[in-house]
């Protein structure tokens, strides 16, 4: 029985893909064997529940196909999967009791869980803290987006059974699956590098919803790179930095941080976040790390965390190709719970190509404008819908944007190109850049060169205006009324 066990894995594996046999199948040891049936070993009950929802069917055809008619049964830590046991319910019953008594006695010792007003709202950090200590179970229910100490919640649909696997993110996507089940070969430091809407967030949610629902750990941080900076801000304002440094040096298990290129010149954020790493790897913690760019190409980045940010796997997810852009569609049209012809997926998949979110997009657009106006979703609405994308698309280079830049802003292209450093200048040079980064195909380094400057002044660039919009204050109406022109192709 046990050279039958190893046929059907065989079986198995070339059956469904790849990385669901890494996550499901591989992980299963054969405990017990007879004639009647085998005892499979699982990493925990959530285990045996996939397996049974998803796989138990394929296991008994594939013993069947090798001519055996078998029982299987599973085991997690020793104790059988049996509902009918009484005492093993009384007994998890109990356990659970006490759980919730040393969480709610670790949560009154807890430094970072004392009363907080502030203008940051709840991530920073009490209530957060307070929100995932309640129940850690949170993170299962369905419908519900899971609470994290950092004050951010993982969005419930960034798990690695929803994430498509292409020959652009195969890499990165096995990388943080090993992370996530706590393999040895490699470091316990992982960064994703990629453009905007490839599924960099994705994968690095994915790594906290994983370790959460195998109990492999529930003090899971994750913020990005400006929560990070804000609430070392509020913390020093507030003399509570100490109470800060212990939340993420001696009570995080694993650090997920997003737009790690948002720390450019922030000196003092930088050295700190250094500390902590030097903290984090010292206790073989788990760190994920997410960025636009190389660290070695991050502009007034200290070396201290330069080394750190590279000593990890550094894994690039690149635009998905036509294959993988049309398998992201049919998963998302059966997400959406709508069907969608073939034609109108592969036509949608052609057009669209530079990102997921920019497919994803066209795919929404596509599905609500059919409801709306109760059409049939086919070629012809597909394409009144995709046709503007389109055609302002690769209408729009960073020379029209400059132009138009320089026409809302009253000041001559001779202007921007120049070496001046007046704020009359600056500031529209930068927007420029932004928008040229948002709305073309071109790398950064192009976008700098356009304007005679270093691709690092570009990045700069990018991120002084990214965090200025969001203040919602003048430059955010401006750059939202010239993002109205270029999408409308009025330049």
């Amino acid at each position: 029985m046990e050279l039958s066990w190893e046929k059907a894995k065989f079986q198995i594996k070339k059956s469904i893909p790849e990385h669901s046999y890494r996550m499901w199948i591989e992980p299963l040891s054969l405990l017990e064997c007879d004639a009647a049936g085998i005892t499979l070993g699982t990493p925990n009950a959530y285990f045996i529940k996939r397996i049974k929802e998803n796989y138990l069917n394929i296991f008994k055809r594939e013993f069947l196909n090798l001519g055996h008619t078998i029982n299987i049964e599973f085991q997690v830590n020793g104790k059988k999967d049996n509902k009918g046991s009484k005492n093993a319910a009384a007994q998890k019953k109990g356990q659970k009791k006490d759980q919730e008594k040393n969480q709610i006695k670790d949560l009154s010792k807890d430094p970072a869980s004392g009363p907080i007003k502030n203008r940051f709202g709840s991530a920073y950090p009490a209530l957060a803290v307070r929100s995932q200590w309640k129940k850690p179970e949170q993170a299962t229910l369905p419908g519900l987006d899971s609470f994290f100490n950092g004050g951010r919640m993982l969005k419930k649909g960034y798990t690695f059974d929803d994430f498509v696997v292409g020959d652009n993110s195969n890499f990165a996507y096995s990388a943080s699956l090993s992370l996530a089940q706590g393999k040895k070969s490699g470091a316990g430091i992982l960064y994703l590098l990629g453009k905007t809407g490839l599924g960099k967030s994705h994968l690095s949610q994915a790594v906290g919803h994983h370790m959460m629902a195998n109990n492999r750990s529930n003090r899971v941080y994750y913020v990005t790179a400006e929560d990070f900076t804000n609430e070392m801000i509020f913390s020093l304002r507030n003399h509570t930095i100490e109470r800060f440094k212990e939340k993420y040096r001696r009570k995080c298990e694993v650090l997920i941080i997003e737009d790690i290129h948002f720390l450019s010149g922030k000196m003092a954020t930088q050295k700190e976040l250094a500390i902590t790493l030097d903290y984090l790897l010292d206790s073989d913690k788990k760190i994920i790390f997410s960025g636009c760019e190389l660290p070695d190409e991050i502009p007034k980045l200290n070396d201290q965390l330069k080394s750190r940010l590279s000593m990890g796997l550094v894994t690039e997810i690149e635009a998905p190709d036509y294959k993988t852009r049309l398998r992201i569609l049919k998963k998302k049209s059966h997400t959406l719970g709508c069907k969608v012809p073939m034609m109108v997926n592969e036509y949608i998949a052609q057009e669209l190509c530079d990102d997921v979110r920019q497919l994803e997009s066209g795919l929404f657009g596509v599905v609500a404008k059919g409801q709306i106006m109760g059409r049939n979703i086919d070629i012809e609405l597909a394409k009144s819908v995709l046709d503007n994308i389109t055609k302002n698309r690769k209408r729009i280079s960073i020379d029209l944007i400059k132009q138009l830049v320089c026409t809302e802003f009253s000041i001559s292209e001779q202007d921007i190109m120049s070496k001046s450093r007046k704020r009359i200048i600056v500031k529209p040079r930068q927007v420029a850049m932004f928008l040229a980064k948002k709305y073309t195909d071109q790398p950064i380094k192009k976008i700098g060169s356009s304007f005679k400057k270093y691709h690092a002044t570009a990045i700069y660039s990018v991120n002084a205006i990214e965090k200025e919009i969001k203040q919602r204050g003048v430059l955010f109406e401006q750059i939202n009324y010239i993002s109205k022109k270029i999408e409308a192709g009025k330049f």
